[in-house]
């Protein structure tokens, strides 16, 4: 056995294929009409679980965005990505936890219809994502922190985060 084959197992997944590009466009425009519904949603209903679960919409939308961005970048800079993405996990969950706050004190009950129908929708989303990117699982920071934040969601209709 030669040397390149000793070690070619070795070498991380970096995501440089059109197959891994071509699921990140995928699930960014998924996670982007998500966020847009239940933005939307969760103004009309007044719920914050909704609005909070959009969030998580929009950060996986940048999340994957800035990974695609960060395909072929040298390994520091896709180390660095997969750091920033999890530092931003912590700002929106400071941001739901002051919301829910406000909305609990000073809003009062939501719509529970809506969110029913809209968390039954954003479950659908979240499993096709993961369906989509389950191929994907191992490979370097960057790679790696996409499948990580497929598998987690905000449970819109419990106000907890869960993983899938």
């Amino acid at each position: 056995m030669s040397a390149d084959r000793c070690h070619h197992h070795d070498v991380k997944f970096d995501g440089a294929t059109p197959s891994f590009r071509r699921a990140l466009w995928i699930v960014i425009a998924l996670n982007a009409t998500m966020f847009v519904v239940e933005m939307t949603a969760g103004a009309v209903a007044g719920s914050q679980a909704l609005q909070a679960d959009a969030l998580d919409f929009l950060a996986d939308t940048a999340t994957y965005g800035i990974s695609l961005w960060a395909i072929g970048s040298s390994l520091r800079v896709r180390a660095n990505v997969a750091i920033i993405k999890g530092a931003s996990l912590a700002v929106i969950g400071a941001w739901v936890f002051g919301g829910t706050l406000y909305q609990v004190l000073v809003l009062g009950l939501p719509d529970a219809t809506v969110m029913g129908g809209v968390g039954a929708l954003a479950l659908v989303a979240n499993l096709a994502s993961v369906l989509v990117l389950m191929r994907f699982r191992e490979g370097d920071a960057n790679v790696r922190s996409v499948w990580l934040c497929s598998r987690t969601t905000p449970s819109a209709t419990s106000r907890s985060w869960r993983p899938l």
